[in-house]
């Protein structure tokens, strides 16, 4: 691939990699932005088809953290690291210590945080070698796991989604249809389950399933069905590109909300959702918790602002929705251009 087109296509000025032959590491640490402070993203441990692949989900999640933070009001920038998982048995501690080591040498630009394929167990490795990072357990200095903050955030958004499409102030027998159960999948089954929503959930792992079921009382539908539940909000809560040409076609909803990264495979998605008359809550908007609540390791401000600022996500989440509304233009493209608003502020006082 061109790696430079790929950095311009996604407004990049830095790309930086390492590899590690003693631990297998194969790292890529993308920097999107840092007009409001040192870019803060977390660590996605995955396998790839390809490099070229892993290149453009790291320039992706990078612009999207920058936003996130814009829109948070947080002083921090964006950036994304991906570590390509090594095939057969490795070392994972000693690949993590290799990967903290790579972020030291970044001199704090980047500071690194956990995200799919990694926990706050290899955050204190991290730790271990470098400052930069947050997330990691409270004997280590950290806050812990930030996957309750991210299910909050995206539970407040769902109530500001269902006020402005459905004209209902509560969550009681709103019907959401929620795609991965994982840790931040299960947090948000938990919020959403306590204010009387019904639930139908998915996920590759029927063990997940099986205790959403037990727990909150949750429908349980295969994997690929969860597109097709009449429901009054989806909420993907997997990996990326869940709305694209094959999905879209097939959702029977009025709200898209949920706490995935990139959920639009293309930024057409999210013109193609406007377009069938569905609500789509932009991600990075929506699923910001999660970032408040590390980033209060480097703010300096507490758990009780933390919940304060996850709880203003609600109106984050309605004005992108009034602002889309009277435009007549997609949601994504409203968050986009509140969160160059913060940025050109920034810029024009430096």
């Amino acid at each position: 691939m061109d790696v430079f087109e790929a950095m311009a296509r996604h407004d990049h000025g830095q790309l930086h990699f390492r590899r590690d032959a003693a631990t297998g590491l194969r790292a890529i640490v993308a920097i999107h932005d840092t007009r409001l402070g040192p870019a803060l993203g977390g660590c996605r441990f995955a396998r790839y088809e390809t490099e070229a692949e892993a290149i453009v989900d790291a320039l992706r999640l990078a612009r999207a953290m920058t936003y996130k933070a814009a829109l948070a009001g947080l002083a921090l920038g964006g950036g994304k690291s991906v570590l390509l998982r090594p095939e057969g048995h490795f070392d994972r501690a000693a690949l993590f210590r290799a990967f903290g080591r790579f972020v030291e040498d970044l001199a704090g630009q980047y500071i690194t945080a956990e995200d799919s394929g990694t926990s706050m167990a290899d955050m204190d490795v991290i730790r271990g070698v470098t400052r930069h990072v947050t997330g990691a357990g409270p004997e280590h200095g950290g806050r812990g796991d930030p996957s309750p903050y991210t299910a909050l955030g995206v539970r407040r958004g769902i109530e500001a989604a269902v006020r402005f499409v459905l004209g209902r102030s509560a969550l009681e027998g709103v019907h959401v249809a929620v795609q991965g159960v994982g840790h931040v999948g299960h947090a948000l089954c938990k919020e959403l389950s306590a204010l009387g929503a019904r639930l139908t959930v998915a996920d590759v792992d029927p063990l997940k399933c099986e205790r959403a079921a037990r727990e909150f009382g949750a429908n349980v539908v295969p994997l690929d069905a969860i597109f097709e539940v009449e429901c009054d909000v989806f909420s993907p809560c997997a990996l990326g590109s869940a709305l694209n040409d094959r999905t879209i076609p097939r959702l029977r909803c009025r709200v898209v909300a949920g706490a995935a990264n990139n959920q639009l495979a293309e930024s057409r998605h999210g013109e193609d959702l406007m377009q069938r008359g569905i609500f789509y809550a932009p991600d990075y908007a929506i699923n910001a918790g999660g970032l408040i609540h590390v980033a209060g390791e480097i703010e300096g401000y507490g758990l009780e602002e933390t919940r304060a600022r996850c709880h203003k996500i609600y109106d984050t989440i309605l004005e992108i929705a009034e602002r889309a509304a009277r435009a007549m233009v997609p949601t994504q493209r409203i968050a986009d251009t509140m969160a160059e608003e913060r940025l050109a502020r920034a810029a024009s006082a430096s």
